[in-house]
């Protein structure tokens, strides 16, 4: 007998990655947590008495830091730039979202702490795509949030 595992020892995709299966819907996903070094620079960034020039050096330490892009959205200088740092935060969100087995379907609950910044970067693209006459584009991540989390929008949304 070999002392190399077998297939069925090995760690699978889905073993690494948090991913609901339930039989009362579809699955839930839950992004990884982000490093508590960019969380907490994060923290400090948002304190400065200017947050956006303080949050551009941290997106570009943790460029897949979702909360961070969407925070800088949220200080952005005007429509399009804010425009730009929440998509550039919602495809970032996409691909982390499949790298934690999310295809395509599914729930990304707001009320994991983990999945809010993607959260945040898709309401303000809705926003922005909604105030630079971007009807379609708005109404496409409306629907988007509400598949990701029916209870969409949430009480405590910032």
């Amino acid at each position: 007998m070999s002392d190399q595992p077998t297939p069925s020892d090995q760690p699978t995709p889905s073993d690494q990655h948090r991913v609901n299966l339930s039989t009362s819907g579809p699955p839930r996903v839950v992004l990884d947590p982000e490093p508590p070094e960019a969380r907490a620079a994060l923290e400090h960034a948002l304190a400065e008495p200017d947050p956006r020039g303080a949050l551009v050096p941290v997106a570009g330490q943790w460029p897949r830091f979702l909360d961070c892009w969407a925070r800088l959205g949220q200080s952005a200088r005007d429509d399009a730039e804010a425009y730009a740092f929440f998509r550039v935060g919602y495809h970032r969100g996409l691909d982390r979202l499949r790298q934690n087995g999310w295809r395509g379907s599914g729930y990304v609950p707001w009320a994991n702490e983990e999945n809010r910044g993607f959260l945040r970067c898709l309401e303000g693209l809705r926003m922005m795509a909604d105030r630079i006459g971007e009807a379609d584009e708005a109404e496409r991540c409306a629907v988007f949030l509400r598949q990701l989390d029916p209870s969409w929008p949430p009480a405590d949304l910032s």
